[in-house]
């Protein structure tokens, strides 16, 4: 596509996007939201398999590349109008600022090189007066990551929002379970901290309207709702909204964003990791100094979403099950993702595994149901404690722990994270495969599988896989052995014989 497609493009008013991070929280939701307002998309992704089961999946085109490393971005941004940069890393590594200014450099090049007439970029509102040095790592990253991209040489829309309140969303699961866990509490001093937050619909309304901002527009821009609140307040109004009693909330100075970000992660879904880049984000006033971005994408003729009716809207998609992207989908940082080995010789290594199966007296698809719906709520089915004080330990050495739960109560999807498994592949109504997210010295899959037995029921198969890495590993997998009888076994035996009971 040339500059002559393009004009007749802008002519029409479509744009051909090219999104980054659709399979993370926010670019989930973008990606639906560019096609409903007639645009046409094209998701840059490690691995277009993570989006396989997205409905909006048909719709879109896909290119592999990972925004690291420039060799793979060759091509990908040829014809595109308009590029989304929505990809972070989550400041658990010690030299992620290196690596996001590189990735954005690398970025901005690319889309220069493609001819790309715009890059739209989320970062995170800065407070005012404040040097860079005092600034949090993961603040200083993303305003680096914005004034990389602004002097690329491709026209920047730099979007800096502070609390984003919507379901799914990290900041609003640690308001959700603070609040909800906790009628009372000792809080750190930042719950008197003003902040401007904004509802996730007009966060997406402002992302999709910047693809269409006229060419000479580079800059940054402030977003925020109409209401400037404390964390303090945002709590009693969100326990408000959603029928709590008041909360009794007693700040003190000596909790610092460490111990806040342990303390955070040990009440919410949200580990330490994730959540210390946010508490620390807290510690300065984060308020909008400008509303500029209406002069290019109008505010709704009834205004912003307040903060009461973002909550409202959050809990009901939460209460409905609707629930389309979390905090969780993008890949855990140091996770593991290389793929289930089949080979048991796989690199010459040794490949550990407990195999159980198991015929029950229940049709195929009451079996699947037993599987798809496993986790969360629901639970593993066996040796409850065990499982628990497994996720606590995984907490205490800054995993992602036991509690983040499913998106769906009741479906999955490729990409999808469950508690400490993130799902590798999906077969409906066939098989089950997790790969753990947890901190392990080793790589370990779970997979579940079902079919149809010869004389009636179903065979119900499960396999756990662990190739160990080092000494240790091979030590891990033996101090854990004695436990796969009450686990595993316990786990096999339990999913058929609820199965059998609730058909």
């Amino acid at each position: 596509m040339g500059r002559r497609d393009r004009r007749r493009r802008k002519r029409s008013g479509r744009v051909h996007c090219l999104v980054t991070g659709a399979t993370g929280y926010l670019g989930g939701r973008l990606v639906p939201e560019l096609l409903d307002a007639g645009h046409t998309v094209c998701c840059l992704v490690r691995d277009p398999g993570r989006l396989r089961d997205h409905p909006w999946r048909a719709r879109v085109e896909t290119a592999t590349g990972d925004v690291t490393r420039p060799e793979t971005l060759d091509g990908a941004f040829d014809g595109i109008d308009a590029a989304y940069y929505l990809v972070h890393s989550l400041g658990t590594g010690r030299d992620f600022e290196t690596v996001d200014r590189e990735a954005a450099r690398s970025f901005g090049r690319a889309a220069r090189q493609g001819g790309v007439g715009r890059i739209v970029y989320l970062g995170g509102l800065l407070p005012q007066g404040v040097p860079p040095e005092r600034l949090s790592a993961h603040l200083r990253s993303r305003a680096e990551v914005g004034r990389v991209l602004r002097e690329s040489g491709v026209p920047t829309a730099d979007l800096r929002a502070a609390v984003v309140i919507g379901s799914g969303s990290a900041s609003f699961e640690m308001l959700r379970y603070l609040t909800e866990r906790l009628p009372v509490m000792v809080t750190p001093s930042w719950v008197d901290t003003r902040i401007q937050p904004i509802a996730v619909r007009d966060v997406l309304r402002y992302l999709v309207g910047a693809a269409s901002m006229p060419g000479e527009v580079n800059r940054s821009f402030d977003l925020g709702g109409p209401e400037v609140l404390t964390y303090r307040q945002m709590m009693h109004r969100y326990a408000r909204v959603a029928g709590l009693p008041r909360r009794v909330i007693l700040p003190v100075p000596v909790l610092t964003p460490g111990l806040s970000s342990h303390w955070v992660g040990l009440v919410t879904p949200v580990p330490s990791g994730l959540a210390r880049p946010l508490v620390e984000s807290l510690r300065h006033e984060v308020v909008c100094t400008e509303h500029d971005v209406a002069r290019y994408v109008p505010d709704p003729e009834e205004g912003l979403i307040g903060f009461d009716r973002a909550v409202g809207l959050a809990l009901q998609r939460i209460g409905e099950g609707q629930v389309v992207t979390r905090w969780s989908s993008a890949s855990v940082p140091g996770a593991p993702s290389d793929p289930l080995p089949t080979d048991p010789d796989w690199a010459g290594g040794s490949l550990y595994e407990d195999v159980r199966e198991r015929t029950v007296d229940a049709p195929v698809d009451a079996v699947w149901r037993v599987v798809e719906g496993i986790g969360g709520e629901h639970g593993w089915y066996s040796f409850p404690l065990g499982w628990a004080v497994r996720g606590w330990l995984d907490r205490l050495v800054g995993g992602v722990g036991l509690r983040r739960g499913r998106r769906d109560p009741g479906r999955l999807r490729a990409g999808d994270s469950l508690d400490f498994w993130r799902v590798e592949e999906i077969e409906p109504g066939r098989l089950l495969r997790l790969r753990a997210e947890m901190r392990l010295p080793g790589l370990a899959w779970l997979e579940m599988t079902v079919r149809p037995a010869e004389d009636g029921g179903t065979v119900y198969r499960q396999r756990a896989t662990f190739y160990p890495h080092g000494l240790a590993g091979h030590a891990y997998w033996w101090a854990v052995a004695p436990f796969h009888a009450a686990v595993f076994g316990g786990m096999a035996r339990n999913i058929t014989e609820h199965a059998r009971r609730v058909e």
